[in-house]
This record gives structure tokens, C-alpha cells and sequence, in this order.
């Protein structure tokens, strides 16, 4: 089972297409995990009515930490030379917190929080599941020891049925609030030991069970095994990353594990025991939890490292060369360091070398943590901000810094902001919840500028709404404009419908945030009102039109025509261009030479006819289209870094200094 369990999770690592929901290949290790554990704790419980609590713990320190924390330390180690080096910081505060199994909730909080929706993965994020069987062997024993000292205190026999009561309602609420979870906030049921316990509640309800199941009809035991693998593996042939996981879905692949284990406490032998004995299956199985550990570093850094795009044959070598990798780290390391025999003689020895381990990544993460990148690399730019505050024809000072900044050839000593800080270069409204999240549906009370003032602006979109807060923000100080923000994460201006998937469904809070901001707009009766959101298709339009830019462009129609009235004036921001890729990542690369980073122009706007075909339905409803590409690009290229200036914070929204800097060219297309 522990083969079939890695096996499916590396190829849905390397991306073969096919098994799209090989991730339940977790789900099959936490039943694993249930089963075991409690089969060990259960046994100790029933042979001499206590548990040595310190004993356990140190057969998982000697079990699990020395392998795991060798990764840790490679992947850190790997992380700082070959991946680049923005990305370090966090790297080490993943290492940080999977050093002490907390790296779930740090995913979790993660994956709700929109800045953080197109950072590339993590080469330690696969130790969220590791984090949370942890965190059910920090409860599952002290509660099976307390249940042991209240029997001995009645001097009664240990309850089976207790303990099925116990483990059936905590399994229920788990389940419960997975499926709730699930739907509301798909990150926290994702990775959050809370929605997950069911799943190695489960593996322990077999494992106090095996005893009743032992006895059922080996032709029953086969049937179930069999069942139980077929739904294992429809799971991973059947879902994909869109399918509400893990909710009621994650039932499939959780109940076939149970059901396989379940068929084989009868040891049939028409059951897929058969199969899995076969020797290369035991091998993998021997070697999964290195394998598990290994592979994932090596598909995020190994590209990186040898300057290639990852691809399926590529993923597919360095899958091979990630179980050659953990076998030798298999019979180097695990093996030799759990089956020490001065280690098993004495529980404080396994359980200092699990403490020393730990404090020695800990601190090599957090000592990591603290490196970070250098302003630049080349001389002393020209200060940009100083340069257009004082320019006399802002358009043309733009266009001829952005023209000089296309022979760039090494990022600036005097960049701003600094690639250490750039992280948290967002508009302040992202920090004082103006910028609404993805579940949020409210606005709050959020006025800037002149907030006395009569003239009312109100700027309406997504984060590509919110990018361009700074410069507005000035403007409306200068023009004593009372400027009213409504933006909220990913969702479109269009009054559209689409698949969000940090929610893993349909953005139904988008709906119901932009229909009450349109209304309340209307009703406002501001002196103008500038729409805006990215010209992507945002996770994709959830009823799959015909024609997805017709239906685009009749959205944008029809949310103008919710604001449109007299005294009114509609402006439509369009998109800014896109960068080739997240650019803080590459300049840091590529300090030296910038031009790896830089986007040709003519593929720099997503999708041009549908932008186009939007401009002019705009115009024809009467709105004034405002297009900023060439505050951004030459005719030819688009520089990632204008003066001492760095356009984007990652791969599509500007700085807050540029957005800033933007302010006099901006205000001059507006009435």
C-alpha cells in the first residue's frame, strides 16, 4: 500500500496528466498511519494497561527526524545556491516551521492570502502531511493513556467499545469540517490536521478492530481488498486539481484504504496481498517515506539547477533519480539510525537525538532566514521618482526613461524598492482590510484624498484595481478628490462568474461583492468611476461560453451600464502588461544581465482581442478607455527595471513606487 501511495503522488508530482488526482496518495498514507500507530499503542495498552509515552516518542524521533531533517538541510542548502534568491527568506521559514511540524498552517494561511497565489511552490511544502500525522501522534497516545488510567481507576477491563465511540465521533466532527472547510476555505481543509484526523482516525478504528475482522470470510476479506484498491485508484484516475478536495470526495480514497486493510487483517490470499508481495512493490514500500521525502526538492530545485524548463521527461529522470537518492539515504541513514541499538535501550537517547536534530535545522533555518538579496548589482542609477516629480512633459520624460532603461545591463545599487523588501511592497490598503480578501463580501468604510471634498472617485477591480491605488491616492490629494476604494481579491469588474482556486469553486463572493458595489456606486452618484481588473480569464468563466471573449465584453457592457447615469464619467483602466515571469525572482538571477528578464512587447498584453474588442464596447457605452502600455514599454520591449525603479512586485502588479511614480501621467487622461 505504501508503494501504490508513492508511486501515484511522485507522478502527479512530475506531472503525468493521467492521474490527476494522484494526490490521494496522502490520503491513502494517513489510514496507514492510523492503522499502524494505533495497532502498536493498542497492543502495548491491552499487554500491560499503560503506554511508555516517552518510548513512542522516541521510536518516532529515531524513525522519522533523521532522515527527514537531512532533506531539510539539503534542500536548504540547494535552495540558497540554485534557486533565486527572493525566494530564500521563505524557503527558510518553511525549513523553520517544518522543523517543529507547523508548516501546514503556514500553507494554509498562505493559500487564502492572494499575495501569495502566484508564488511558485515550495521545495518543502510536501511536509505539510508530515506535520499533520505529527500533530495526531501528539494527541492519540496521551488520550489512549488517559482512557488507560481511568479504566485501572475502576478496575475495569479495557473498553474496545469505548474506544470505537471515541475515535467514530472525533472521525465525524473531522469529517465534518472538512466537508465545511471544504467548501468555504479549501487551503485550511487542504492542509489543517483538524480536516484530516478523520482520515487516520480511521486506519485506527481497523487497527482496534483487526481482532473481529480477522474472523470474517476470506472470500469477503479478497472482494474488499480488491474494492478497496479499484477506489484508491479511480481517486487518482477520476479527480483533479479542481475537484473539492478533500470533502466528501477524499471518502473514495480514505474508505478504499480502510476497506484493503480491513480484507487483509483476514489475510486472504485471493486478496491483493498477492500483488502486493511481489518484491519490487515491497522494495518501494521500504523505501517510500525517503522516496516521499526526496522527490519533491528535487523536481522544484533540479530544473533551477540545470537551467531547463521543467517538463515531463524531465520530471519523469529526476522522479528516477530521487529513488535512487532515497535509497541511499534509506541504507545510510533511516535504517541504520532506527535499528541503533543504544538508541532503542534507553528513550531519552532517541529523544535527544530527535531534539538535537531539530535544533540544529532550526537553527540553520533561522540563521538562513535572515540572508537576503542585495539591493543590486550595478552603479548608481537615475533617481525616477525625482526626475518625473519635475518633469515639464511627464508623458515624454516617461517614455525616454523607459527608452534609456531598455540597454540596462546590470540591476542598480540604488534600486527601489529593494529586492529584500519587495515582498511586502503592496498598496496600504492590502494592510488596513480595504482590499477585501476572498471570502469577504463587505465593504468597509474606506476614503482617501480629501475625505471633506464633494467630488467623489471611486476605483472599482481586482488586485490590478488596487495595483494602481498609490497614484490615485496622490491625484485625488492634489485634485482634493474624495477617492473611494472598492477592490477585492481576483475578482473581475466584469460582472462575470469565475472558478477561484484558492476556494476550489465558483467565486460566488465575487458576485455578491461586485453586485452590492454597483449598487452602492449608483447610488453614491459619484463625479467619476474607473473600472479595472486583469485581462486574464481569472481561473476561467464557470458556465464555459462559446465564445469566451464576446461574453467577456458583454460583461464589462453590463456592469458600465449598472454605474452609467448623468454626471457621471466612466473611465476604464486597461490592463497593464505582463512581465515574462515573477520578476523579483529573475532580476535577483539574473543581476548581471537583466535582459533575460525583460518581455518583448508584442506578447507583453494578454489576450489583445479581447482587450481591443472590451476598449471598444467601452467607448461606445461612453466610458473613456484609458491605455497605460506605453508607460511601461518602448515599441519593442518592456524593461522589468526603469531608472532605480522596479516595475513589478512579482509577475503582473506593479510596485508601489512605480504606481506612485505613475501619478502625472495618469492624471492627465483623466478628466
Amino acid at each position: 500500500m505504501r508503494a501504490v501511495a508513492v508511486v501515484l503522488v511522485v507522478l502527479y508530482h512530475a506531472g503525468v496528466t493521467v492521474l490527476g488526482g494522484g494526490y490521494v496518495g496522502v490520503d491513502v498514507f494517513f489510514v496507514i498511519s492510523g492503522f499502524l500507530i494505533t495497532t502498536q499503542l493498542y497492543g502495548e495498552l491491552q499487554a500491560h494497561h499503560t503506554i511508555s509515552v516517552s518510548r513512542f516518542y522516541a521510536r518516532r524521533a529515531t524513525r522519522l527526524l533523521p532522515a527527514s531533517i537531512t532533506v531539510l538541510v539539503a534542500t536548504l542548502v540547494a535552495a540558497y545556491f540554485w534557486l533565486p534568491p527572493t525566494r530564500f527568506p521563505s524557503t527558510a521559514l518553511d525549513a523553520l516551521t517544518s522543523t517543529f511540524y507547523g508548516i501546514n498552517w503556514r500553507l494554509a494561511a498562505e493559500g487564502v492570502d492572494y499575495l501569495n497565489a502566484g508564488a511558485p511552490p515550495s521545495p518543502l511544502q510536501h511536509f505539510w502531511s508530515l506535520a499533520v500525522e505529527e500533530q495526531f501522534y501528539l494527541a492519540w497516545p496521551l488520550l489512549l493513556l488517559a482512557s488507560s488510567l481511568a479504566w485501572r481507576w475502576r478496575r475495569t477491563k479495557l473498553s474496545r467499545t469505548a474506544i470505537v465511540l471515541t475515535l467514530l465521533a472525533a472521525g465525524g466532527l473531522s469529517f465534518y469540517a472538512g466537508v465545511q472547510q471544504t467548501r468555504d476555505a479549501a487551503p485550511w481543509a487542504y492542509f489543517g490536521a483538524h480536516t484530516r484526523a478523520w482520515e487516520l482516525a480511521l486506519g485506527a478504528l481497523v487497527a482496534i478492530l483487526a481482532p473481529a475482522l480477522a474472523r470474517m470470510p476470506k472470500a469477503l476479506a479478497a472482494v474488499l481488498t480488491w474494492l478497496g484498491l479499484a477506489a484508491v485508484v479511480a481517486s487518482a484516475l477520476l479527480f483533479t486539481d479542481k475537484t473539492p478536495f478533500p470533502g466528501y470526495a477524499a471518502a473514495l480514497p480514505v474508505g478504499g484504504s480502510g476497506l484493503m486493510i480491513a480484507g487483509g487483517c483476514a489475510a486472504a490470499a485471493g486478496g491483493v496481498v498477492a500483488v502486493f508481495r511481489l518484491a519490487p512493490l515491497q522494495w518501494l514500500g521500504k523505501l517510500s517515506y525517503s522516496w516521499y521525502l526526496w522527490h519533491w526538492p528535487i523536481l522544484v530545485i533540479a530544473p533551477a539547477a540545470l537551467h531547463q524548463d521543467g517538463n515531463l521527461g524531465l520530471n519523469l529522470a529526476l522522479a528516477g533519480a530521487s529513488l535512487a537518492v532515497a535509497a541511499g539515504s534509506y541504507f545510510l541513514i533511516e535504517n541504520p539510525v532506527r535499528n541503533r541499538r543504544t538508541l532503542k535501550a534507553r528513550p531519552v537517547r532517541g529523544i535527544s537525538l530527535g531534539l538535537a536534530l531539530s535544533l540544529c535545522a532550526a537553527a540553520l533555518a533561522f540563521g538562513g532566514g535572515r540572508l537576503a538579496p542585495g539591493p543590486g548589482a550595478g552603479g548608481h542609477a537615475t533617481d525616477t521618482a525625482a526626475v518625473m516629480a519635475t518633469a515639464s512633459d511627464p508623458a515624454a520624460q516617461l517614455a525616454k526613461l523607459i527608452a534609456d532603461s531598455t540597454g540596462t545591463a546590470a540591476l542598480p545599487g540604488n534600486l527601489t524598492p529593494g529586492l529584500a523588501a519587495v515582498a511586502k511592497d503592496s498598496p496600504a490598503i492590502y494592510a488596513n482590510g480595504c482590499h477585501l480578501s476572498f471570502t469577504a463580501t463587505k465593504n468597509p468604510e474606506c476614503a482617501y484624498g480629501d475625505t471633506a471634498s464633494k467630488t467623489t472617485v471611486a476605483l472599482v477591480g481586482d488586485s490590478h484595481a488596487a495595483q494602481w491605488f498609490p497614484a490615485f491616492e496622490l491625484i485625488a490629494q492634489q485634485r482634493h478628490w474624495r477617492l473611494v476604494v472598492h477592490t477585492k481579491s481576483a475578482c473581475p469588474a466584469a460582472s462575470v462568474l469565475v472558478y477561484q482556486s484558492a476556494l476550489n469553486r465558483a467565486y460566488n463572493e465575487c458576485v455578491q461583492w461586485r453586485d452590492q458595489t454597483l449598487d452602492s456606486i449608483r447610488a453614491a452618484k459619484p463625479a467619476m468611476v474607473v473600472l479595472t481588473n486583469n485581462g486574464t480569464d481569472t481561473g476561467g468563466l464557470v458556465d464555459k461560453p462559446a465564445d469566451p471573449d464576446k461574453a467577456w465584453t458583454d460583461a464589462w457592457v453590463a456592469s458600465l451600464r449598472k454605474v452609467k447615469q448623468d454626471g457621471t464619467k466612466l473611465i476604464v483602466l486597461s490592463d497593464t502588461p505582463y512581465p515574462k515571469s515573477n520578476v523579483p525572482d529573475c532580476v535577483s538571477q539574473h543581476a548581471d544581465d537583466l535582459a533575460e528578464c525583460v518581455r518583448d512587447a508584442d506578447t507583453a498584453l494578454v489576450l489583445p482581442k479581447r482587450r481591443q474588442m472590451i476598449a471598444t464596447a467601452a467607448a461606445a457605452e461612453g466610458a473613456t478607455v484609458i491605455d497605460p502600455t506605453a508607460w511601461f514599454c518602448t515599441a519593442r520591449t518592456c524593461p522589468v527595471v526603469v531608472g532605480n525603479i522596479l516595475v513589478y512586485r512579482d509577475d503582473s502588479h506593479m510596485t508601489t513606487k512605480y504606481a506612485t511614480m505613475l501619478a502625472p501621467v495618469l492624471g492627465a487622461q483623466l478628466p
